[in-house]
């Protein structure tokens, strides 16, 4: 009987390991074949990060192929909360390097995370300096980042592109399509200690890069514009100025600036305000610039010729119990120093002769009141209302520049067609599309949106308008050995707070082209509320002159000497 308890115990003892083998067994079996795929993607979480990575943004240059925005290849860092030691004391390392506050480092380290981003696309210096102080759950990555390696130059053109590699602005949005590289997923891998061992997989091919762009733009000339700008600004003392230079036959955009300028390596402290396109978004009212396309009417509908005389009223016309005054009290002259003296009087005859259906539809053809098309974002169409809603008095009134809404491109547009024989071309700022092996996948060619008048007609304006600046409100536009024609405008502006115009705020402009018998450039130039003299004679005309003068010696345009006098000139 002695032997009965021991043979219990051992049965005891052999079903207890029995269990135990069957627990350790059953754990197996749940852990290698029921929880497989639940524990292999915890494991992944713990050892793998999966990113969004995106090719390469392609590169804009201009016309010569100088490069304008490109990729740089920059570390973003990351961290392995699950691998530090002191949360701590890795955000009061990191946060003079990262430029962020070790509070909200710290933060993202405590969190119950195998991987956080704690900063994205940083500078250079910033990636060299990590370098140095390579710390344990602390990673980086390369990412592409938008560079601009000019600065302000051509900022608002070119516009941006925001952290994600999407453009938001400019050319960056509008062509953003091609612009943007392959998006891939890349599977990181790392080890405890959160350091990057290899790509996984496909991962490890490079996504393919972006197309490029080819602008019509000429670095040179755009910092010609820039410079003339911003010395007329400080000069003036205005609100804001934009010059355009275009190609008039061909209605390629040469050079656009924008003052106040913008870097667009350092958008974040800036309002939207400060990169919007003022030569795009911003109407204003022509003033006496619009007396060129008036002009160009009435001699197209034979309601005018260049020695027709007109009675300038002394200086004093009532229309729609309102007056009409002129700068100079004129009696009688010809149409062309109608022109030429910028007098409101005769524009608003002028106006009156063709009456208000025939002046809308020549407004419309030169492309008032619709957008231009240009391919660049946030154009604006302008204001130009039907005959219908006009009043009493708006015939002469938008004869001589008023209740009538443009943007600059429009007007330059619009001058432009006086300068090419009578064509409405369609501006344009990209002129190729290449892919990432330099291959040419299109090629824009210049457009023509339609013929407005004929060729004997712009020549007869341009005549007339050539006159302004030898003898007549633009002569300091004039340019040293070359034709000009061109004409100058300066308009009130609205008082917002009246509702009427304003006895302070104006708009200087002078629009034009160069070399008057061989247009090269056609030009606007836009001061926005100048200090002191506001004349478009006198704030603007002087920058066409410079930006003219510099331009045309870049290309090797050759003078042509003697100047020869407007042919209206000899009636006064």
């Amino acid at each position: 009987m002695a032997g009965s308890p021991l043979r219990t115990r051992r049965f005891v003892l052999l079903v207890v390991l029995l269990c135990g083998f069957g627990v350790v067994l059953f754990r197996l079996v749940s852990l290698q074949v029921l929880q497989a795929a639940e524990l292999t993607v915890k494991a992944d979480r713990q050892h793998q990060k999966t990113v969004a990575l995106e090719g390469a943004r392609g590169t804009i240059v201009d016309r010569h192929g100088k490069v304008l925005a490109m990729n740089m290849d920059v570390p973003s860092v990351f961290g392995v909360p699950t691998a530090l030691e002191s949360p701590a004391r890795t955000a009061r390392t990191l946060s003079p390097v990262l430029h962020v506050r070790a509070a909200e480092l710290e933060k993202k380290l405590r969190q119950d995370r195998s991987f956080v981003w704690l900063a994205r696309k940083l500078d250079p210096e910033q990636g060299h300096r990590l370098e140095q102080m390579p710390m344990e759950g602390i990673g980086t990555v390369l990412e592409g980042r938008r560079f601009y390696p000019k600065g302000p130059l051509l900022a608002h053109v070119l516009g941006f592109a925001g952290m994600d590699g999407t453009g938001l602005e400019g050319l960056e949005r509008r062509y953003e399509a091609h612009l943007h590289g392959e998006k891939r997923v890349a599977v990181l891998q790392r080890d405890a200690l959160g350091r990057v061992v290899f790509p996984k997989g496909e991962a490890e091919q490079n996504p393919a890069s972006g197309h490029s762009l080819t602008l019509t733009i000429d670095e040179v000339i755009q910092y010609i514009a820039e410079k003339e700008l911003e010395e007329a600004m400080n000069k003036t003392r205005a609100k804001a100025g934009t010059v355009i230079v275009l190609e008039p036959q061909t209605g390629a955009l040469l050079a656009l600036a924008i003052s106040p300028r913008f870097d667009p390596n350092s958008v974040a402290a800036l309002t939207p305000g400060r990169w919007r396109n003022r030569a795009l978004t911003d109407a204003y009212e022509p003033g006496s610039t619009m007396k060129a396309i008036v002009a160009a009417a009435a001699l197209e509908e034979k309601v005018m010729k260049p020695g027709t005389m007109v009675f300038g009223e002394n200086g004093r016309m009532t229309i729609a119990n309102t007056v009409i005054h002129d700068h100079e009290k004129l009696g009688w002259v010809t149409f062309a120093e109608v022109i030429q003296k910028s007098s409101n009087i005769g524009a608003a005859k002028t106006g009156m002769a063709l009456g208000d259906q025939r002046l809308y539809r020549y407004l419309q053809a030169f492309g008032f009141g619709q957008r231009t098309d240009i391919d660049l974002p946030g154009e604006a169409g302008g204001l130009l209302r039907d005959p219908k809603y006009w009043g009493r008095r708006s015939l002469a009134s938008i004869s001589m520049g008023q209740e009538i809404g443009v943007t600059p491109m429009q007007m330059v547009s619009a001058i432009s067609v006086l300068a090419n024989g009578g064509v409405l071309m369609k501006p344009y700022v990209v002129s190729e599309v290449r892919d990432a092996q330099g291959q040419l996948l299109k090629q824009i060619e210049p457009q023509a949106k339609r013929r407005v008048i004929s060729a004997d007609t712009a020549r007869t304006v341009t005549s007339i308008l050539e006159g302004v600046v030898t003898d007549g409100t633009g002569t300091k536009a004039a340019i040293p050995g070359f034709r000009v024609a061109g004409k100058t405008g300066t308009a009130q502006k609205i008082d917002p707070r009246t509702g009427a115009y304003s006895s302070t705020q104006f708009v200087g402009s002078f629009v034009g082209f160069v070399p008057a018998d061989n247009p090269r450039l056609a030009m606007i130039i836009v001061i926005d509320e100048p200090q002191g003299e506001a004349w478009g004679g006198a704030v603007a005309a002087p920058v066409f002159r410079r930006v003219g003068e510099q331009v045309l010696n870049y290309l090797g345009v050759s003078s042509n000497e003697p100047v020869k006098l407007a042919m209206a000139s000899g009636h006064r």
